[in-house]
């Protein structure tokens, strides 16, 4: 499981005007790990730069992890990723390209390129074609090392108005990327600037409730060729200076937690910025009471990992809200969901903590598509914990085909020869009601986990769809539920809605929407149907309440903070809502109708 604590690093530059550019793709910026057919009907700057007659397709995946750097052009953000060495055969093609107005001989093809390995059988196949059927290598410099760099291509290109470039993974490489793709009429001209920054690190000063200081550090080499003006827009540049070193690293400190910090380096031929995100300097959140249940009702693209008792564990790309629910046959249907897949954060959620006896926990999961996930073992994407690196009861996915999947269960996470899986296959594009039980090693000889798929709602614990069991893996105890991403050619694309954790079988299969014993004590709510514009909401305790209101589509209509039992509601039209009070920490959801 990776665990990487650096961020992004974004390098911006142009290129020089000696070449005509009539082509380019930087990949955009992408929310999280995309897939291509899902990209191209994108948003801007969600979407690729180029649109008809120019088209993508393929079985790669654009995402904003490891942006491109270090080379002139490089922009950062999105760019293709083309898979590991399980991933033979992934690749990423474009057609519609119009070279016909130039001379092949002049034609120039460059592209940032990124793989983990070196040898020249390890490299991406590129290839070329004039009918989309008929594919012809084209010869280029492989990597000399393992960080991105610069391909450049003179001549050999074809001149034709119906080029199509072909990227193509050919296994053993530790990964290829692919970003910022340029044909031009014209030598592109080297770069001039040898200074490179490498990806910058931060560390918190302090964590406390309050707001905190951090320390970035940013590496640097290629220095000791000019005189350089260092800036940032928020605390004090030190460090060594690349206007004498050749290498160091250079240090921002002093920075406010949760203020980005825009680094520049001007002088000589240089002009380059980083930009580094703050790192959260909140102390771990408390752990959430059990039963626990979390429709997911945030706003669309909201980040789960800032909301309450959620923590990011590592770095990369978000699990994020997703518009809309998902359905099954006696669950309620509220709030929206969230969706993630590849590589990403893990995000935890804090719980209290459970020494004896059952820890279950249940969702709503629907897997868009298993296409590019090769890794023949499959791989774990939830669970529960005792720690932020000691797991058990994960829930696993294996690629069948395209459209077929199994799950499987682990009491920890050793090895796939430990997964027990699902005998029945499942298919893509369809909603699961999935629940698991992990019992605590402490009251059996061996920890066991259990897997219930399409479980009836309101109905008694029966038994389990399988059962797996270790010895000598016990945990003592469970304080923590994750969501995990690892690859693209492990983590399949998921939509996940209705989050439960509890100790009984009831805590995480009633239809009743919300927790029983979080409700508030006394709650009333009146008038209902509400006629006249305002409705009344009593509680024992009558202490501030939040309100929440959302109409029939999951969408949050009305929010208000309100120390009396009074909201107006006039602005809402007729019709049906839910509406979610919390108050002291506890919570309730009820029907609303107003006339």
């Amino acid at each position: 499981m990776k665990k990487i604590y650096t961020l992004s690093l974004i390098l911006f530059s142009c290129f020089s005007s000696f070449a005509q550019v009539f082509y380019s793709e930087d990949f955009g910026t992408p929310t999280g790990t995309t897939l291509f057919p899902a990209y191209t009907t994108g948003t801007a700057p969600a979407t690729f730069q180029n649109a008809a007659p120019i088209t993508y397709t393929g079985s790669a995946d654009v995402r904003k992890t490891t942006a491109s750097s270090g080379y002139l052009g490089a922009s950062g953000n999105g760019q293709a990723y083309i898979g590991v060495a399980s991933a033979i055969g992934k690749f990423m093609q474009i057609d519609g390209l119009n070279t016909s107005a130039y001379n092949s001989a002049d034609l120039v093809l460059s592209f940032g390129y990124l793989t983990g390995v070196t040898p020249a059988t390890s490299q991406v196949i590129l290839e070329q074609s004039t009918d989309g059927t008929n594919w012809t290598p084209i010869v280029y410099t492989p990597n000399a090392g393992t960080a991105w760099t610069l391909v450049t291509v003179s001549g050999g290109i074809e001149a034709s108005a119906t080029l199509s470039l072909r990227f193509t993974n050919p296994g053993g490489s530790a990964q290829i990327r692919i970003d910022d793709i340029v044909l031009s009429n014209g030598a592109i001209a080297p770069p001039l600037c040898t200074l490179l920054f490498g990806s910058p690190t931060t560390v918190c000063d302090a964590i406390t409730a309050g707001v905190d200081t951090y320390t970035a550090t940013i590496p640097f080499t290629g220095g000791g060729t000019a005189t350089y003006t260092l800036g940032a827009n928020a605390g004090t540049v030190g460090g060594d200076n690349p206007s004498t070193s050749a290498t160091g690293n250079i240090t921002i400190t002093g920075a406010n937690e949760g203020t980005a910090l825009v680094f520049t380096a001007t002088g000589g031929d240089c002009n380059l910025t980083v930009n580094v995100i703050s790192p959260s300097c909140t102390p771990p959140p408390v752990g959430v009471a059990l039963p626990y249940y979390n429709p997911f009702d945030y706003a669309v693209d909201t980040t789960l990992g800032t909301q309450s008792g959620w923590a990011n564990v590592n770095t990369g790309d978000d699990i994020l809200a997703t518009s809309g629910n998902l359905s099954y046959a006696g669950y309620p249907e509220v709030g929206n969901s969230v969706s993630f897949a590849g590589v990403g954060i893990d995000t935890f959620l804090s719980t209290t903590e459970v020494t004896t006896g059952m820890v279950y926990y249940s969702f709503l999961m629907n897997v868009g598509s298993m296409a590019g996930v090769t890794e023949p073992n499959g791989g774990y994407f939830a669970g529960l914990a005792s720690s932020t690196t000691t797991y058990g009861g994960t829930l696993w996915t294996k690629r069948v085909d395209d459209n077929t999947f199994n799950l499987g269960i682990e009491v920890r996470t050793a090895t796939a020869t430990n997964t027990t899986w699902t005998p029945d296959n499942y298919t893509t594009g369809t909603t699961y009601f999935v629940v698991v039980g992990y019992m605590l090693g402490a009251n059996l000889s061996d920890d066991a986990v259990s897997l219930w798929v399409n479980p009836v709602v309101d109905a008694a614990e029966p038994t389990p769809t399988i059962t797996d069991t270790h010895t000598a893996t016990d945990l003592t105890l469970v304080n923590r539920f994750f969501f995990r991403q690892d690859t693209a050619t492990e983590t399949p694309s998921l939509q996940i809605d209705a989050l439960r954790i509890g100790t009984t079988w009831a805590d995480v299969t009633s239809a009743t929407l919300g927790i029983k014993t979080n409700e508030i004590a006394g709650l009333n709510i009146y008038p209902n149907p509400v006629t006249n514009g305002t409705l009344f909401i009593d509680t024992k305790l009558n202490g501030d309440k939040n309100i929440s209101i959302y109409n029939v589509l999951g969408k949050e209509v009305l929010n208000t903070t309100t120390a009396s039992n009074a909201v107006n509601v006039s602005k809402l039209s007729a019709g049906v809502y839910i509406v979610k009070v919390i108050e002291n920490g506890n919570s309730a959801t009820r029907k609303l109708v107003i006339r």
